[in-house]
């Protein structure tokens, strides 16, 4: 079947936005080829510094013939129906329709036949609109045409166009249109200074061999990985080894066509300063990797850059020119470390006061005070001495106000650690100062060290609990301030150190700061607002003495700041439920056993749940797990069909004296006694007791749906069967609400 070959010739398209470009390209064309009715077997594009290119294969040579009917008005319909019939079913008499019948009459039926076209003149309609609705970040207009309306917007001026369409067997055709006073045809070039004539090319396999000997690698991962190939050679053939830096190697991949990968050396005395400002200045200011040696693993003097040319002195005067830059980058950088080593860390926090974290939130003063008290709050349950997480908090921001750090803001935390050691503070408070971000994605490691747990969970669940206190919570995708990533991260902190922390606790002693600082100083005696209001029907039941009263009158008695803190802490539980559910999901964990755990009161023990969710997951797998879950599931149906029927609840034990038939009797005796074996073993934490102890319930449920009739006449004996259920449904709370549970 024939193919498709597509290029854009253009100025340097920024490495950044190749290959977001090179993916809506190849998305774009093909989505347009499915919607015209042509399907093709494969696609891919490719993408370099010069040219944007898009092949597709097995395309069919034309589109298929289109038969359809239409059906029109009722047989002596008005002339005005009839006229815009034929006008939109393309004819020119009533007589070329026939008449069809149906239940409501005789109507007119246009049969119309619309035939295929070929697909080199679908391409050519297809392409321009592509061009002209592409998605650049930027985009520019150049030369006279930029001044008429619709001109071309590209990302920068645009050269030539190759649109080739064809067969593997006979000679390809010129795809014809023009796009921006561009014409397509069949010529493209190479490399801009080692092979800058035309080519004319055929289809991919003779583009691609052209352009390879015109010195020019298309392929993104093939230049990828002749860089990372020649690159870590080289570097072993000195004596060292290339530091991998996945990010740099993409977007040194979409800086050349050709790549020729050469050394650097700089003075050894820049090494004095951290490898990670060492990496991040020639990295930042070059796109150049670093090289360490492998005896020592520290940085070694050498850098490797990636050049276009095959330059004719073996690259000297290119290696020259990087070494000028980087010798510059790295005084500079030197000096600022140097400057930043006079100010002790400690003294640059009053200028934090000057610096506004969030205009409902404070100065980031505000919010060290705030992590620095939850720190010290939370350092006993986590095992960290007090003195110590109190101290890594106080200085854990003060970096961002180094030298260093406001140039490379990557290297924050860090930083401060080595100022840290270098002020000589404890090595505990230094690593908490570094480690407090962390982890900031799934892949990043989870601090170990009681005090940099303590300093980063005082810092997460204070941007959670401000963020909420304000009512800034994430919204759909919308998540500006990272609150799903502080979420995970604490998820992460306690799971992965095995911590047994009530999670309530930082959420709580986060909020009540929030709020102190929001509230009003009258708030006891003023109207209760919208926010108090809403926290109020929310949280009532749990103040049943007030619950019956005027919303204002119970207000008035409770301490509505404690209200609202309650309320966040509340809804903050579910937030962190449904990122545990993203987090288990991706171990293989089912999402409704996460619900069906957080169901049950005072759940904010994460490693409990997950032990929890664990352990009902293993009893599910079971028969015995599988049929209790479908008795619970009926005895729960048949409650809720009832109690909305009798508009009742029908809650409390039941009358042991109306157990008449065995069966029954049975049941309740199985229900007390896996109550009490279930609770016990819920106590001792053993959650595989409790799920055998439920376990036991299952021959007896089924014998009680076997063999008694729930809905009888006597209405005493109905309820009390009703109630029976009910405690079926109970007895299963205490490992888990399986209401929740799906299935």
């Amino acid at each position: 079947m024939p193919d498709l070959l597509l290029e854009f010739f253009s100025e340097e398209i920024p490495a950044r936005m190749q290959a977001r470009a090179a993916e809506d390209l190849r998305k774009m064309v093909t989505d347009r080829l499915v919607a015209a009715g042509l399907t093709y077997e494969g696609a891919k594009a490719f993408a370099t510094p010069r040219r944007l290119a898009l092949a597709v294969q097995g395309v069919p040579v034309r589109q298929s013939d289109v038969k359809d009917e239409r059906k029109g008005p009722k047989v002596g319909a008005p002339e005005q129906a009839i006229a815009g019939f034929l006008r939109a079913a393309g004819l020119t008499s009533i007589d070329q329709a026939k008449v069809q019948a149906d239940k409501k009459g005789d109507f007119y039926v246009a049969s119309i036949e619309k035939p295929g076209r070929p697909t080199i003149e679908v391409i050519a309609e297809i392409v321009p609109e592509v061009a002209k609705a592409f998605p650049w970040p930027k985009a520019m207009r150049w030369g006279a045409a930029s001044a008429q309306p619709g001109s071309l917007n590209w990302v920068r001026p645009l050269h030539s166009i190759v649109a080739m369409f064809g067969p593997e067997t006979e000679e390809p055709e010129i795809v014809k249109f023009d796009v921006g006073g561009v014409t397509a045809g069949d010529t493209t070039y190479g490399h801009r200074f080692m092979a800058p004539a035309a080519i004319k090319v055929k289809r991919l396999d003779d583009y691609m061999a052209k352009l390879d000997k015109a010195k020019v690698v298309v392929d993104a991962a093939r230049r990828q990985q002749m860089i990372l190939a020649d690159a870590k050679n080289l570097a072993f053939a000195q004596g060292f080894e290339l530091v991998e830096d996945e990010g740099l190697l993409a977007e040194v991949a979409g800086l050349v066509e050709w790549p020729v990968v050469l050394m650097g050396s700089f003075d050894e005395a820049f090494l004095a300063i951290p490898d990670e400002v060492i990496r991040a200045t020639i990295r930042n200011n070059q796109k150049c990797f670093v090289v360490r040696n492998p005896k020592t693993g520290k940085l070694a003097n050498r850098f490797i850059l990636t050049a276009n040319i095959e330059a004719s002195d073996d690259g000297k005067a290119i290696v020259a020119g990087n070494e000028r830059v980087i010798r510059a980058r790295l005084s500079d950088a030197k000096f600022f470390y140097e400057t930043d080593l006079k100010t002790k860390l400690e003294d640059r926090l009053p200028k934090f006061e000057q610096i506004v974290f969030h205009e409902k939130l404070g100065t980031q003063g505000d919010r060290i005070v705030r992590i620095e008290t939850l720190a010290a709050e939370l350092a006993s349950s986590v095992g960290a001495d007090v003195e110590k997480a109190q101290r890594a908090a106080r200085l854990a921001k003060a970096d961002l106000l180094t030298e260093v750090v406001g140039e490379f803001p990557e290297v924050q935390g860090l930083m401060g650690r080595y100022y840290a050691l270098a002020q000589g503070e404890d090595k505990s408070v230094a690593a908490a100062i570094e480690d407090h971000y962390k982890p900031l994605g799934p892949g990043d490691r989870v601090p170990s060290d009681p005090v940099s747990i303590a300093v980063a969970l005082a810092d997460k669940a204070d941007i959670l609990a401000g963020f909420w206190a304000i009512q800034e919570k994430p919204t759909g995708s919308k998540d500006p301030y990272a609150l799903r990533r502080a979420a995970l991260g604490i998820i992460r902190l306690v799971l992965d150190n095995g911590l047994r922390v009530s999670l309530s606790h930082p959420l709580a002693a986060a909020a009540s700061q929030h709020l102190l600082i929001l509230s009003d100083p009258d708030y006891q005696t003023r109207e209760p607002n919208a926010r108090e209001l809403a926290a109020w029907e929310r949280q009532k039941s749990h103040y049943s003495e007030f619950e019956k009263l005027d919303p204002k009158k119970a207000l008035d008695e409770v301490d509505r700041l404690s209200l609202v803190g309650v309320d966040i802490v509340a809804d903050l539980l579910l937030f962190f439920a449904d990122r545990l559910k993203v987090q288990l999901r991706e171990q293989g964990a089912r999402h409704d056993l996460v619900d069906a755990v957080f169901a049950l009161e005072g759940q904010d023990d994460l490693l409990l749940i997950v032990r929890r969710v664990e352990a009902l997951g293993k009893f599910l797998d079971t028969d015995d797990g599988k049929n209790l879950l479908a008795g619970t599931k009926r005895a729960a149906n048949i409650l809720r069909i009832e109690e909305r029927k009798d508009n009742k609840s029908y809650t409390g034990a039941p009358d042991s004296s109306l157990l008449g038939q065995g069966e029954e009797k049975q049941l309740a005796a199985a229900i007390d006694t896996a109550k009490i074996e279930a609770s016990a073993a819920v106590a001792k934490e053993d959650f595989a007791t409790a799920m055998t102890a439920m376990a036991k319930l299952r021959p007896h449920v089924d014998a009680f749906f076997d063999k008694v009739t729930v809905n009888v006449d006597d209405k005493a004996l109905r309820e009390n069967r009703l109630k029976l259920l009910n405690e079926i449904r109970e007895a299963t709370r205490a490992v888990a609400d399986f209401s929740k549970i799906e299935g």
